[in-house]
């Protein structure tokens, strides 16, 4: 998906605990350097969201006339020469030292892979659709940190997950007259950015931020090259104009998403991503005319309902371990 990540899925992620503890009085400085600006965090996610929300509305309006390949290609390429100054040796922006190259080249595949999915869904299906039914990977990531990063996940969280695997069923209506082939593009991005979330969680605490974005825009990039002469469609000034519109909005809009977890936690997040929902719905109806029906509504709160329930039991269970952390910590 065009947030990519944002489409903003990073806030619905639960925070991955450091592989090697920190000293007490760290912890309580990074949690209050983080709580002290929690409005501030909250109003930068909502402004991502309009960045994000953006993207897609234009993604779905260039699809018209290019292939969804070649979109992502134009996306790319301008995140790409945003990311120019990282690649430089010397400059201080300097990112392509890593020490989790493979995990970084998959992570970059997979974030691709989002992306080119939830593009080629925009070409078929409303956009509030679409973008409803990506919200679910919050899900796959409860489902994927079982196997992959050994986490324990109760029983209510697991009523959640399915609760919310109704929600999509209930957008999507499989077996109707009103289900498309193409609603799968959405939920296999969703599970795409699943595992790309999953693998930045692998790589918590050993990989800058700016290393990340860095290997994804090369990445995607050199894939996209490879793929996109065998769609190529001789764009237009205006198909330039709005490809750069979206890469500029997505990459705009995942910066400040990171800019945002500086100030407030995950869970403390979450909630406000669903803003993009409403974004989208609006860009749909002003610029596509679409009216989301009932079905779509519905659906559309059910995925929201679980997801907000799976950050409050986040929070709960980061709460429990802090506590059982403070319990275990010997006295000054």
């Amino acid at each position: 998906m065009t947030r990519s990540a944002t489409a903003v899925r990073l806030d619905s992620a639960p925070s991955p605990l450091p592989e090697k503890p920190l000293p007490e009085k760290k912890l309580a400085n990074a949690a209050s350097a983080r709580a002290d600006r929690p409005l501030r965090g909250i109003a930068l996610l909502i402004a991502s969201t309009i960045f994000l929300g953006t993207s897609d509305a234009t993604s779905k309006y260039l699809s018209t006339t290019l292939p969804s390949i070649e979109i992502a290609w134009i996306r790319f390429l301008v995140f790409l020469l945003i990311m120019v100054p990282a690649m430089v040796p010397g400059s201080p922006l300097f990112a392509l030292r890593t020490q989790r190259p493979v995990l970084q080249v998959m992570r970059g595949a997979a974030l691709l892979g989002s992306s080119l999915l939830f593009i080629s869904g925009l070409r078929f299906l409303p956009i509030a659709e679409a973008s409803a039914t990506s919200f679910v990977s919050p899900l796959f990531v409860t489902a994927l940190s079982i196997f992959f990063l050994s986490e324990k996940v109760g029983l209510r969280r697991w009523i959640a997950t399915a609760v919310g695997l109704i929600g999509v069923l209930i957008v999507l209506r499989p077996g109707t007259g009103a289900f498309h082939p193409a609603a799968f593009f959405p939920v296999v991005s969703a599970f795409a950015w699943a595992c790309c979330l999953i693998m930045t969680r692998r790589m918590s605490g050993q990989e800058r931020t700016m290393v990340t974005m860095t290997y994804s825009a090369i990445v995607g990039f050199a894939i996209l090259c490879a793929l996109v002469p065998l769609v190529w469609v001789t764009p237009t000034w205006h198909d330039i104009l709005f490809g750069v519109i979206i890469g500029l909005t997505s990459t705009a809009g995942q910066w400040i998403v990171v800019l945002a977890f500086r100030y407030a936690d995950a869970s403390v997040l979450a909630p406000f991503s669903y803003v993009q929902l409403l974004w989208v719905t609006l860009l749909g109806f002003l610029i596509f005319g679409e009216v989301p029906d009932a079905w779509t509504v519905v659906g559309a709160a059910v995925i929201v309902a679980s997801g907000l329930y799976t950050a409050h039991r986040e929070r709960v269970r980061h709460s429990q371990l802090a506590a059982l952390a403070a319990e275990r910590s010997p006295n000054p």
